[in-house]
């Protein structure tokens, strides 16, 4: 099934339930519909076609949806565009893909000038809002196209390229995994599994929609299923609680730092939050203890485990939460998820091992990257890169990134181990854990740490406080203290930025 039909149908079957409220303003499912269809008239008058690429530089709105179910009507390839980026990142993401066209809000036009004179072959562009420009359409001017469904154009495969997202690039320039309309839809029952989604029930999304997390895992599901999804251009803690009381919100999935966040910022006591069903986390380290303060207050905050590549791999159910904490759960339905050693043999529970993934959720590959592509891809597996062990129930809990352990000694050291134990003082806010090079050991550890406010710690008492927790090749050499930890888009720590 074409994915630009799931809207259309929604819009026959319930054409005045809401589908989008964004910043307060709501779309019922018809409207979503007739709009996409507008924009997807649009694409064809300009000639964009199955197979063209398109960036998208936007806040999240009504119209970035609009635009991605009009892309899947009429089979072009959607580029999110990630707006922290600077300019000449953006710049290479869009020559990489070969983009005709650029949607752009009001708040990009620099950067939107910077890539006329830096992509050559982009044809169109679109700017949102109401300042026109000669060298731009207006997006309220493609509401004057057709709202009836598009015709004469050679739909999308099952196989062919739905999405090109480019990953984080935490060690150089991103890379664009090529994200099948398959792989879509797959990832789409898999989440549908793991919410427990209805038409009844309303999802608030704060993850931006450049995100796999805010696009795939969030927004898609719960319009396939037919319910509402919320969106503002940013949340702070206070807006983000607000929203799920007047809306009765039913399903947040945000990630750890902006949890942690309301956590230090707000009296969730204040809040009424019943009627949260479920609440996720993934993409990022959470400790233990905010865990269990989440659980404390009645919020049944679990996690789930995946990437660009995949998509979600494994979800800890909301039932058992409590009862298997740290763990990021169990493999999705639709897909096969084994921790295999170095030859290529399943682990025995509470060995380390490598999350191996394989079957409809995989990317079919990274754009124009085929060495780089077999180098993470072999016989249908993918190497995520990830290890971890499995307990003997078959719940899986993350150890660290492969590339993130060093050898000190001879010995492995998995800086996660380590951050995991510094985050259970409560003087320590956030750290990350990396090797630095050593001429006696070869390799030692370094910590970069940021500390709760008006909190004072020294670098013997945090080697104090780890001695006789852990083993000593594995307490770090170097502490440093800092103001704040390098991150991705994504949250995730740049740690090459720290060597």
């Amino acid at each position: 099934m074409n994915i630009g039909d799931w809207i259309r149908k929604w819009s026959q079957l319930s054409p005045q339930k809401v589908a989008i409220i964004d910043d307060g303003h709501e779309f019922t499912y018809r409207e979503l519909n007739q709009r996409s269809n507008q924009v997807a008239n649009f694409f064809l008058q300009k000639g964009i076609h199955k197979g063209d690429r398109v960036g998208v530089l936007l806040y999240n709105c009504h119209e970035y949806i609009e635009i991605y179910f009009a892309l899947a009507k009429v089979g072009a390839i959607l580029v999110p565009l990630n707006w922290r980026m600077a300019p000449p990142e953006l710049s290479h993401i869009l020559n990489d893909c070969g983009a005709t066209s650029l949607f752009f809000a009001k708040d990009f036009l620099d950067t939107a000038l910077y890539l006329r004179n830096n992509v050559q072959q982009l044809k169109n562009y679109i700017s949102l809002g109401k300042e026109e420009f000669p060298w731009a359409e207006n997006y309220q001017k493609i509401q004057t196209y057709p709202s009836t469904e598009p015709t004469g154009f050679k739909e999308p495969d099952s196989e062919d390229p739905h999405i090109i997202l480019y990953t984080s690039g935490t060690t150089g320039f991103p890379k664009g995994a090529v994200l099948s309309y398959r792989k879509t839809f797959f990832n789409t029952l898999n989440a549908n599994i793991f919410y427990g989604l209805t038409p009844l029930d309303i999802f608030l999304v704060s993850r931006p929609l450049f995100h796999s997390g805010g696009l795939l895992v969030d927004s898609t599901p719960a319009l396939y299923k037919g319910a509402t999804v919320i969106y503002k251009r940013r949340f702070s803690p206070q807006e983000y609680l607000e929203t799920i009381e007047k809306y009765n919100v039913t399903i947040i999935e945000t990630s750890a730092t902006f949890l942690n966040f309301m956590l230090k910022e707000c009296d969730l006591s204040r809040y009424k939050l019943r009627l949260l069903k479920s609440c996720y986390t993934g993409g990022e380290r959470i400790s233990t203890t905010m865990l269990k303060e989440y659980h404390n207050i009645g919020i049944p905050l679990s996690q789930i485990f995946g990437m660009t590549e995949t998509s979600i791999v494994t979800w800890l159910s909301t039932s058992d939460a409590v009862r298997k904490i740290g763990s990021v759960g169990k493999p999705v339905l639709h897909g096969e998820v084994k921790i295999l050693n170095h030859d290529m043999q399943q682990v025995n529970p509470g060995e380390i091992g490598e999350i191996m993934v394989k079957g409809p959720i995989l990317m079919s590959g990274y754009w124009n990257k085929p060495e780089v592509t077999r180098e993470v891809m072999s016989n249908g597996w993918f190497y995520t890169g990830d290890l971890a062990t499995m307990d003997d129930e078959g719940f899986i809990y993350i150890v660290d990134r492969q590339r993130d352990m060093f050898i000190s000694g001879g010995e492995n050291v998995y800086p996660a181990e380590v951050e995991k134990l510094l985050l259970t003082n409560p003087q320590i806010l956030d750290v990350a854990v990396y090797g630095v090079p050593d001429e006696k050991w070869g390799e030692v550890g370094k910590a970069s740490i940021i500390l709760q406010d008006n909190t004072g710690m020294s670098a013997p008492e945090v080697m104090e406080f780890l001695h006789g927790k852990i083993g000593k090749f594995k307490i770090p050499k170097y502490i440093e203290f800092v103001d704040k930890l390098p991150r991705t888009a994504t949250g995730k720590i740049q740690k090459y930025l720290l060597v």
